[in-house]
C-alpha cells in the first residue's frame, strides 16, 4: 500500500456503509447496522469496494469492526487505514472484530485480544415453557396486569414519548452518568425506518421501548439495542417489551434475535488469537471480576434469561501492540470517560 493510494483515500457515508454492511456479511457482526449510527466517519478506497468505520477519541482513531469489504480489498483497507492514522498523527485502537477479522489481523501482526462477546437466540427452537422461564414468564405476567400494553410503534408518532424517556431513564444510571454512544444504537435520524421501535405506555403514556435493528448474513435477524424505561414504570416493562417482540418476529419467520455485545464476559484461553497480550488479556479478566468500567454481569444477567443459543467471540485489535491508553480511548469514544 504505497503513500500516494492512502492520500486519495476517501470519506465515505452512511449510505456507503449502509451497502457495504448488507453486501459483505462474511465476517458476521451482529452490531453491523451500528455503523450507519449518526456521529462516524468513513474511510474508502477508490478502485477497492468495501469500508472502514471510525470515530477520532483523543490521539486515537478508534475502528468500528473490521473493514466491511471482500476479501479481494479486505486486507489493502486494512492496511491503508492503519497507514491513515500514522499518517495524521494519530494511533488506531479496533473494538468489536469477530473471529473471521481477529484471524487476518492477527496473521498482518496486528496484537489481538478477548474483549468480550455478543449473544443470540434462535428464534426457531426458543421456548418460555418451563420451570427454568418461570420467574421471567410470571414479572411480565404482572408487568401487563398492571394495565401496562406493549405495541410496535411508529416511531415519528411517538418521538415526544421516546424523548422524554431518555430524559428521565439517564439519571438512573448515575448523577454523572452520560449516555453511551458508538457501540450502541440510536434512534431517529435517516436510518430511523431500518429499525422497529416496541413500547410500553400506560393509558397513552410511554413509559419504556426496546429499539431493535437488523443483523444480515447467515445469522440475519434483529438485534436487541436501546432498552430504556421511565423510573416508575412496573417491574417487567422491559422483558414485556422483548416478549412481544419476539412473538412478532416468530410469527414473521425472523430466525434469530441477537443480544448484540457485552464486554468482559466469556473469555475462555481457547478463544484468544495468536500473539495475543497476556497484559490485556489479564485486564480484561480483572475487569470482569471488578465490574468497575461497566456492569457487564447485569447486563449478562439480563441476555442470559432469554437462554442465548449463539455466543460469538469479539476482540479488539492494535497495530503497535495493546495498550490500556488504547482502550481508555475506545472507552471515550463511546462517550463512557
Amino acid at each position: 500500500m504505497t503513500q500516494e493510494t492512502v492520500e486519495k483515500a476517501t470519506a465515505g457515508s452512511a449510505e456507503d456503509a449502509l451497502e457495504a454492511i448488507r453486501k459483505y456479511t462474511r465476517a458476521e457482526n451482529p452490531s453491523s447496522f451500528l455503523a450507519v449510527s449518526q456521529g462516524n466517519s468513513y474511510f474508502m478506497l477508490p478502485g477497492r469496494p468495501g469500508i472502514v468505520v471510525y470515530r477520532t477519541a483523543g490521539d486515537y482513531l478508534v475502528q468500528f469492526g473490521g473493514p466491511f469489504a471482500p476479501d479481494e480489498s479486505y486486507v489493502d483497507l486494512m492496511r491503508a487505514f492503519t497507514a491513515f492514522a500514522a499518517e495524521t498523527g494519530r494511533r488506531q485502537a479496533i473494538v468489536q472484530l469477530q473471529e473471521y477479522d481477529a484471524r487476518i489481523h492477527a496473521e498482518h501482526g496486528y496484537t489481538v485480544n478477548q474483549v468480550g462477546a455478543s449473544y443470540a437466540v434462535d428464534l426457531h427452537t426458543f421456548t418460555l415453557v418451563g420451570t427454568r422461564y418461570m420467574q421471567l414468564r410470571n414479572k411480565i405476567s404482572r408487568a401487563l396486569r398492571s394495565g401496562l400494553t406493549v405495541i410496535e410503534a411508529d416511531y415519528e408518532q411517538w418521538v415526544d414519548g421516546v424523548a422524554e424517556i431518555d430524559r428521565r431513564w439517564l439519571p438512573l444510571k448515575g448523577d454523572d452518568a452520560k449516555p453511551l454512544e458508538y457501540l450502541v444504537g440510536q434512534t431517529g435520524g435517516p436510518m430511523q425506518p431500518l429499525r422497529r421501535l416496541f413500547l410500553a405506555h400506560l393509558d397513552g403514556q410511554a413509559v419504556g421501548y426496546v429499539s431493535y435493528s437488523p443483523v444480515y448474513g447467515s445469522w440475519d435477524g434483529w438485534m436487541h439495542d436501546l432498552s430504556r424505561r421511565l423510573p416508575e414504570s412496573p417491574a417487567g416493562v422491559m422483558e414485556a417489551c422483548n416478549k412481544a417482540a419476539i412473538d412478532t418476529f416468530i410469527a414473521e419467520g425472523v430466525p434469530w434475535l441477537h443480544f448484540g455485545f457485552t464486554p468482559f464476559t466469556t473469555l475462555e484461553d481457547a478463544r484468544e488469537m495468536p500473539g495475543h497480550s497476556l497484559g490485556f488479556k489479564w485486564l480484561m479478566h480483572w475487569l470482569w471480576r471488578n465490574q468497575v468500567v461497566y456492569p457487564a454481569s447485569s447486563q449478562l444477567t439480563y441476555k442470559d434469561k432469554w437462554n442465548p443459543t449463539l455466543i460469538t467471540t469479539e476482540y479488539v485489535g492494535f497495530p503497535d501492540g495493546a495498550s490500556a491508553e488504547g482502550f481508555v480511548n475506545i472507552w471515550r469514544a463511546c462517550n463512557a470517560m
